[in-house]
């Protein structure tokens, strides 16, 4: 609100950007700029001439643009404005343009007496079609000139194939689809003029019909099914008050302590490069400066990880990426301790980098150790032994995803009793992990060091690992000065450095009979890891344990690799891994569907995995929900009908299509790290009734917390308001798994409810010699007779284990299924598209809290859908020479876009299956958390489905490849039509970095 309150169209004219939506309109429509110098001299400078180049303007250092004069069009002048971005709403454009022709009639034709065509996004500033304005001039306004402006516009506005930005294809595309939008507008708009006679058939009206957004209209439906006092409660999440208020205290809002510090990173600007010398000069003299550290300056050990100590605190003689810490610096303010690290000038000799999943496949450049496989039946022999009537081989390039929490990365760190105990409040999933690595740093032990997370303001797997190292980084400081020090990343650094989803490459090849049944899959997945191994292994163990998604496949082996990069280390996101394999899964499914010429849905469902089946690596089905609720899914969406819609809207719809889809899940619950599946929690009761739980899990907005403190009001028969959780604490509740794999609830809730049952066992024999009036009665009484009212809980989750040396186990305890079902609309001239509708349903069990569990099948299904269709990391690599090599272009807002309010479907509907409980896990509820982040692909397909349809249109009827994201760019390079003929071919790739 700040930024629209102090911002002015003047402003917007004089900073002269290249992507404007405003410049282009201004002169097209012939608007004239008055200007005066600091004397009130005055000249007019029209707005077709105002504009010199990038960021420069014909506005002298002492003069302003005073105002503005838009002059009223005529009779048959018309002006229209055209924009694509990469989201639909709040976003600069991609392309944009501003059109203006004054039609006149002579000899009973209608003839251009004038016009103006000016784009945007094509050049370092806005520019005007000068050549197809003098093609105009003159011209009978119908098809025949369309057709010669086209050619014209195509040679007048050039784009080079380095040219910033890239998406060069798709922006010339976007060049000639305004234009062809703004013909037909034109004809339209004349329409029953007398002998005015280019008439827009009814199918082509569709290309200028204007967007309007509808109101949002959504339903959720569950049953409730009670446990005591409040469990399958819908209870509203208990700090929902204070974070709509914006009271809620996250830890930038901790005041500081006296005499605290600042920190900022000092950042390696080379993707692979050897330290040659280091420069700090400049940085000690700047204001505010209080200290710089590097390697050299680590007390304990230099080295960390979560799982294999491979990646340095600070770089110490060779940098394997673009920022990597080599060093951090304080000072007494943010915007110093910045200005400060700017100032350290470092030189580097470089060396060969890898910068995608393909170079490292070439240069055999892997993570040691990481090679994994697993296998049922015999894929060779089914392959060759004919019993395939068709074998495929594709490839699925799967896109990353930046977790982008609302909170960036923060820690506040101080020593205490002389530097002999350090304390420290996080922003992280993993407080635990804090704890350890700047015990590690610091050569201290375990014992001696605390870390407190209240809560944090997203996390989605990004505060899980890598969070760790940058509290291991401020603990330096602090512990050498004996002084609080904070780090809060800025967005653009947090970004940068704190890695994202790992995007894959998967190789497949599929077998099958030609009624779609599936018979083998041979399958090769590589996860793109960055520099260190992280959590890498273990996303791309999960994704292969994954990617048969719900199918009975008799023969199977996927191999996997984790890849080396020159990025910064990926890390755990939403799904772990499982997305990415089920993603690849999908895409050969719907190419089964191609060839066999059945709907995707039916290949689905005749290869639908059933109650017994093994899977591939073992595990048996039991408790199958799949086919119950795809049929309710079916059957409340009325897919048939949908479909029939779908497809007479296509036959009389040229330039927008729609498409639908309905995608099933099976998300595997529990750690696959056997030891990682386990939980604390200590409950204590006090004399006036009221409870204090500490766990071990962090409540990051997911609403853990809310559910744990419902298991523990209704152990006690107690209303929910007297249970209080405080805040997550390393001495409180030790040696915490992370919270994360959507396993908390079913962990923490389960060691709550195990103390919960240690004081009701201890309480029992005084409840049942008197009668208490209240739970704060029978509290006081245990106490007087000195009964303890304070038990530590524990909770491992049994029957699981994996054994990688045979490939055979039980990974998962059990198994979140569900669906979703999409309807979108695309318009394929310039790749935008809309979601229409959504269908969600899970089997949850009974649900702990059915409130908290559909809010997060909505959060998550729109997260998904950033991913399969907005969201898309840009790399500096072979795909984007524009950008510095091994450089995050996407490090902000600005150029990286996720789902705003209007990329919510117009019709959403969530429902949670009923009468499905789940003995597996407490009060027989199902996890929540990640499960549902799949089923956005729904709108991924129901996209292609559009897309299908369009090049039906261009008699392309066969398989094609799209990645994801499916962003504008990529849905308008697949609807192959006149525009796009003319530089791409059907077989086109928009560029991914992967």
């Amino acid at each position: 609100m700040q930024i629209r309150n102090v911002a002015s169209v003047g402003g917007n004219i004089c900073t002269a950007s290249p992507i404007s939506d405003l410049n282009p309109l201004w002169m097209a429509a012939g608007a004239r700029f008055k200007i005066s110098d600091c004397r009130g001299i005055t000249r007019v400078c029209p707005a077709e001439n105002f504009f010199l180049g990038y960021r420069k303007v014909d506005l002298a250092s002492n003069e302003i643009l005073l105002s503005i004069f838009l002059p009223w069009n005529s009779p048959y002048e018309f002006v229209k404005e055209f924009k694509q971005a990469h989201r639909r709403d709040d976003d600069i454009a991609v392309v944009n343009a501003g059109m203006r022709v004054y039609l006149e009639e002579k000899d009973q034709k209608w003839v251009v007496s004038d016009a103006s065509i000016v784009y945007g996004g094509v050049a370092p500033y806005s520019v005007s079609a000068n050549e197809t304005r003098k093609f105009l001039m003159g011209k009978h306004w119908n098809k025949e000139m369309l057709q010669g402006a086209l050619k014209v516009l195509e040679k007048d506005i050039v784009l080079k194939e380095d040219a910033p930005g890239g998406m060069v294809e798709f922006r010339k595309s976007l060049i000639l689809s305004f234009f062809f939008k703004f013909f037909l507008w034109v004809c339209h708009q004349m329409d029953g003029v007398a002998s005015f006679d280019e008439t827009v058939p009814e199918s082509h009206l569709s290309a200028i019909k204007s967007f309007e957004h509808p109101s949002i209209i959504g339903s959720q439906h569950y049953e409730i099914v009670k446990h005591g006092t409040t469990v399958g409660a819908p209870e509203v999440h208990l700090s929902s008050k204070l974070q709509v208020t914006g009271e809620a205290e996250y830890t930038d809002d901790v005041p500081m302590p006296p005499n605290s510090l600042h920190a900022a990173l000092v950042l390696s600007r080379k993707p692979h490069a050897r330290i040659l010398e280091i420069d700090d000069v400049a940085a000690k003299s700047s204001p505010g400066f209080a200290g710089i550290f590097f390697a050299k300056d680590v007390p304990g050990t230099n080295k960390i990880g979560p799982i294999v100590a491979d990646e340095e605190l600070f770089a110490s003689g060779i940098v394997t990426c673009v920022g990597q810490v080599i060093g951090v610096v304080v000072a007494d303010t943010h915007e110093n301790a910045k200005h400060a690290a700017r100032m350290v000038h470092i030189q580097y000799e470089e060396l060969p980098a890898v910068l995608s999943i393909e170079d490292a496949i070439q240069s055999n450049s892997f993570h040691p150790n990481t090679e994994k496989c697993l296998r049922q039946g015999d894929v060779e022999h089914c392959f060759f032994s004919g019993q395939c009537d068709k074998i495929i081989e594709g490839e699925v390039l799967v896109g990353g995803q930046e977790h982008f929490y609302l909170e960036p990365n923060s820690t506040l760190i101080w020593t205490t009793d002389g530097g002999n105990e350090v304390h420290m409040i996080s922003s992280t999933q993993a407080p635990q992990k804090h704890q350890k690595y700047v015990a590690n740093v610091l050569g201290l032990p375990m014992s001696k060091v605390v870390c407190k997370t209240k809560r944090i303001g997203g996390g989605f797997g990004g505060k899980e690992t890598r969070s760790a190292f940058l509290a291991a980084v401020a603990a330096i400081p602090s512990y050498l000065l004996n002084r609080p020090v904070k780090l809060t990343l800025d967005r653009d650094i947090d970004m940068m450095v704190t890695g994202q989803r790992h995007s894959f490459i998967g190789k497949y090849k599929v077998g099958f009979r030609n009624d779609g049944k599936i018979l083998a899959l041979d399958l090769e997945i590589f996860n793109n890891a960055g520099n260190s191994l992280d959590l890498s292994l273990a996303v791309l163990e999960r994704a292969m344990f994954h990617s048969d998604n719900v199918y009975e496949i008799p023969n199977v082996r996927i191999k996997g690799k984790v890849c080396f990069t020159n990025f910064p280390s990926n890390t755990a996101f939403r799904g772990f891994g499982g997305p990415q394999g089920m993603l690849i899964a999908e895409n050969w499914i719907q190419r089964i569907s191609m060839e066999v010429q059945k709907s995707p849905e039916e290949i689905r469902e005749i290869n639908f995995q059933r109650e017994g089946s093994v899977l591939h690596y073992g595990q048996q089905i039991e408790h199958s929900t799949l086919e119950r609720l795809w049929n309710e899914l079916k059957a409340s969406c009325n897919f048939l009908s949908a479909r029939k819609e779908v497809e007479q809207f296509n036959l009389q719809n040229i330039w927008k299509k729609r498409g639908v889809a309905i995608v099933p899940t099976k998300f595997g619950i529990s750690f696959t790290a056997k030891f990682m599946n386990q939980a604390g929690a200590l409950v204590q009761v006090y004399t006036d009734g009221t409870v204090l739980v500490t766990h071990g899990g962090v409540e990051m907005g997911q609403g853990l917390h809310t559910k744990v403190a419902q298991v523990a009001a209704s152990s006690f028969g107690i209303p929910l308001s007297s249970v209080f959780i405080s805040e997550t604490s390393t001495d409180k509740v030790p040696n915490a798994s992370p919270t994360a794999a959507s396993a908390s609830s079913d962990l923490y809730g389960a060691a709550v409810l195990d103390a919960c049952e240690q004081i009701k066992a201890r309480m029992e024999p005084m409840a049942s010699k008197h009668y208490f009036g209240s739970f704060a009665e029978l509290a006081y009484a245990c106490y007087m007779e000195r009964i303890d009212l304070s038990a530590h809980g524990f909770y491992k989750t049994p029957d699981i284990g994996f054994d990688w040396a045979t490939g055979k186990g039980v990974p998962f305890r059990y198994f979140t299924y569900g669906a979703a079902f999409a309807e979108v609309e695309i318009d394929t001239l310039t790749g935008d598209f809309h979601t229409r509708r959504a269908d969600v349903i899970l089997d949850l069990g009974f649900s702990l809290n059915p409130a908290i569990d559909v809010g997060q099948i909505e959060g998550a299904f729109v997260q998904g859908l950033g991913w399969v269709a907005l969201e898309e990391l840009k790399w500096g690599d072979a795909a984007h020479k524009w950008v510095p090599p091994g450089c995050l272009y996407t490090s902000g807002p600005g150029t990286y876009k996720i789902p705003s309010i209007n990329d919510v479907p117009f019709k959403f509907n969530v429902s949670l299956l009923k009468d499905a409980p789940n003995d597996k896990a407490i009060h027989s509820s199902k996890a929540v958390g990640e499960p549902p982040f799949f089923l956005a692909s729904a709108v991924f397909f129901a996209i292609k489905d559009a897309i299908i349809a369009a090049r039906a249109e261009e008699g392309l009827t066969g398989w094609f490849p799209l990645d994801n994201p499916a962003t504008p760019e990529r849905i308008r390079m697949a609807c192959i039509d006149e525009f796009t003929k003319l530089f791409i071919d059907s077989h086109f790739r928009p560029k991914l970095s992967v």
